[in-house]
């Protein structure tokens, strides 16, 4: 990691500092001195302090540290800085600083973002095992092994190829080298904003492939673990190193908003606090001014800019509750955008950020932004994981099952983990992976029972079924949004509330179809690992997949039986020779041939009606029955008929169901077992994963005619079972 030197290509912050850009006359947040990096390297050439005192140039990261641990205990720090000093002794980066100011540059990074000692002591040695003669056995002796630990994965990540050849295995690698421990992530960071921040000596070219890979990969990351205040200084390195004009445009802009005689966000931040003083509620009311990225997407989105786009208003208080009370003053004092309203505490985002979002327009018409949060909300918003401390080690204040709240465990990173045991190769693993890292929104829909499944908006019901049951999602079957049956390929929303309906067959598999329906890497990789694992069953899911698509070219798809309408002038003789026969139909004309109607399939004890057809045959209709009514219209008589004395019957059924494997068999094992024989049976080509079939049975009785519907809407796929119904007139 000595690839950096010290110019800065953009005016942004000091090393010192975490966040991105600021305006140049925003008021300064109170700060510690300006840290000098070649003073801090002098101070390393000068040698280890005596011992049991802390040496001065690691005083910046011990005032940061206290801030957030004031109980810490330094000694770790005072012995990781005399090791890391010692071994660095000598070494150079290319700006001529002693290269100690970069191990130290990163380490205050994470102390201003509140890590713990174990983090800050293996940042200080992040570079020893790799760039020094110190081993992996003298820091596991001196410091334990969860710093060994640490250094080990950091050290396995800068091992890792960056080309843009080696993409795929480079990402499967850092995880990997992550193993566990989203600490190793941290440390990762912090050294790459480090070095963004002093890539200004270094070729064009190759600030140009680091800012890519750092857009790419390690911004994404950030984000994922909810590091925010690194997120967003990488985000306008890498746009000045990759759009100069743009930046520069948006420099401009904030320069001028900067120099404004007004500010309607220091007005309404006056405003703000007026009213919640005189509602009594303890708060903090800040301007929150957007970073460069953020001001250029604004200016993309709106057009031209006005004073509110240039930042927001940020309002801290002490409890939960009391922000919903801030939020109650605000929209009932000023004028609230209710369409800007989001709840991000009831429902917290994937990264652990909490936040109630809302809008305030002013008389002239400009809208301000109004972010409310607790202090330790605001905290978690910043730094993400870092902010968790040690999220391995239990709590005192954990809940009772002892489960803590990191989104890394069994969270993002975890699930990314697994995701790379699970691809069949390192170009699917990359291309899904790179799919999850560009969504940048995500939706929270609700379970039955409660709970929530977050996802990437776009997402369908086969990501919630892959989100909750992993690859026990192969038997889904179904879904139900919002009470209603809705197709595995329906798209959710924010807030739906999705019941998957899931089959009972061990044996079941997913559809290739699904993955046309899937955005998630959890839903992607576990239908291709399992169409890879059975080549057999996949090739035929094709092969009927394709055959499918023909016979709907050649329009030559079975119609069922409630598609049929009776010729009014009467079927030709192949015609009716399918339809049922009537046996327990006694008619008028003696001797005449009587067939059941295969459009409404009359039943005992339905009142039905006859007409002769071509051929001297008695064809016998429900009364209701639209045919009927088309016949009487064009002048056909009428012939008498009457339930007989026999007992069997016959009715066509038609099913609906889901797409699942041995759908077919289990329902007709399922009829079978009620006494039905089937005398004829159609089956539609699927759409979007639901299936109609039409069966015309004969049964003992028509008294066994509801305990059969049952049996069928029991198999699992199965979500309704009618009989086939007449047309309606003109259908």
């Amino acid at each position: 990691m000595s690839a950096e030197a010290t110019n800065s290509v953009t005016p942004g912050p000091m090393p010192g500092a975490v966040s991105g850009p600021v305006t140049p006359t925003a008021p300064r947040r109170k700060s510690r001195p300006r840290i000098d990096l070649r003073r801090l390297g002098r101070a390393a050439l000068l040698g280890p302090a005596a011992r049991g005192r802390l040496p001065d140039a690691i005083s910046h990261v011990v005032d940061a540290h206290r801030a957030h641990h004031p109980d810490a205990d330094l000694e770790p720090l005072r012995r990781a800085y005399v090791l890391a000093e010692s071994s660095h002794r000598g070494q150079m980066r290319k700006s001529g600083e002693p290269y100690i100011t970069h191990p130290l540059a990163v380490t205050l990074i994470l102390a201003e973002l509140g890590a713990e000692t174990t983090t800050l002591t293996a940042s200080l040695l992040h570079d020893t095992v790799e760039d020094t003669d110190v081993t992996l056995d003298q820091v596991g002796e001196q410091f334990g092994e969860e710093v060994r630990y640490l250094v080990d994965g950091v050290t396995k990540l800068e091992k890792v190829d960056y080309g843009a050849a080696a993409e795929p295995e480079t990402f499967r690698k850092m995880l990997v080298a992550t193993g566990n421990d989203v600490r190793v992530m941290s440390i990762k960071l912090a050294d790459r904003l480090h070095n963004m921040r002093t890539l200004g000596v270094m070729r064009p070219e190759k600030q140009e492939r680091i800012a890519k890979v750092t857009r790419d990969v390690l911004i994404p990351l950030a984000e994922r673990l909810g590091v925010q205040a690194l997120k967003t200084e990488l985000e306008d390195l890498v746009f000045a190193i990759l759009r100069p004009e743009e930046y520069e445009h948006t420099r401009e802009l904030i320069v001028r908003n900067a120099a404004r005689a007004d500010d309607p966000l220091a007005e309404v931040a006056d405003e703000v606090r007026t009213v919640l003083r005189e509602a009594d509620i303890p708060a903090e009311v800040l301007i929150r001014p957007r970073h460069f990225v953020s001001v250029h997407r604004v200016s993309r989105k709106r057009g031209r800019l006005r004073g509110s786009d240039f930042g927001r208003l940020l309002v801290l208080v002490n409890e939960d509750a009391d922000c919903y009370g801030v939020l109650g003053e605000l929209h009932t004092c000023m004028t609230p955008v209710v369409s800007e309203f989001k709840d991000f505490i009831a429902v917290p985002k994937f990264n652990l950020y909490q936040s109630l979002h809302t809008a305030v327009a002013r008389e002239d018409g400009q809208v301000v932004e109004v972010l409310i949060r607790t202090h330790q909300m605001h905290k978690v918003a910043e730094a993400g994981v870092v902010a968790l401390g040690n999220p391995y080690a239990p709590a005192p204040d954990d809940p009772a099952d002892g489960e803590r709240v990191d989104p890394t465990r069994p969270g993002w990173l975890s699930r990314l983990l697994d995701w790379q045991e699970a691809a069949p190769d390192p170009d699917h693993f990359w291309s899904t992976l790179r799919e999850d890292l560009a969504q940048d929104r995500e939706i929270t829909v609700f379970r039955p029972d409660g709970g929530t499944i977050g996802l990437p908006e776009g997402a369908t019901c086969v990501d919630a079924a892959y989100a909750q049951y992993g690859e026990d999602a192969h038997a889904c079957i179904g879904a139900r949004v919002n009470g209603r049956l809705a197709t595995l390929s329906t798209v959710l929303k924010d807030g739906d509330t999705v019941q998957l309906l899931m089959g009972q067959d061990p044996a079941s598999e997913p559809s290739r179809e699904w993955l046309e329906h899937a955005h998630t890497p959890a839903a992607r990789i576990a239908i291709q690992r399992w169409l890879a694992a059975h080549p057999a069953q996949a090739e035929a899911q094709q092969t009927e997949a394709r055959e499918d698509r023909q016979a709907e070219e050649r329009g030559a798809a079975v119609r069922p039986a409630t598609a049929d309408a009776p010729d009014p002038a009467g079927p030709a003789p192949e015609q009716a020779a399918v339809r049922p026969a009537g046996g327990n139909v006694l008619t008028d004309r003696p001797g005449a041939t009587v067939r059941l109607a295969g459009c409404c399939t009359p039943v005992r004890p339905d009142e039905i009606t006859g007409f002769a057809v071509r051929g001297g045959a008695v064809t016998v209709h429900r009364v209701e029955c639209a045919a009927v009514a088309r016949m009487k219209d064009a002048g056909r008589a009428e012939v008498g008929v009457r339930w007989g004395e026999a007992t069997e019957c016959r009715v066509t059924l038609v099913a609906e169901s889901f797409v699942r494997p041995h759908l077919l068999a289990d329902l007709t094992e399922a009829m079978a077992l009620e006494g039905a024989e089937i005398v004829s049976a159609t089956v539609e080509p699927p759409t979007q994963q639901q299936v109609r079939h039409t069966y015309t049975v004969q049964l003992p009785d028509a008294a066994h005619l509801p305990a059969l519907m049952r049996a069928m809407r029991n198999v699992a796929g199965v979500y309704d079972v009618t009989r086939a119904q007449p047309q309606t007139q003109g259908g």
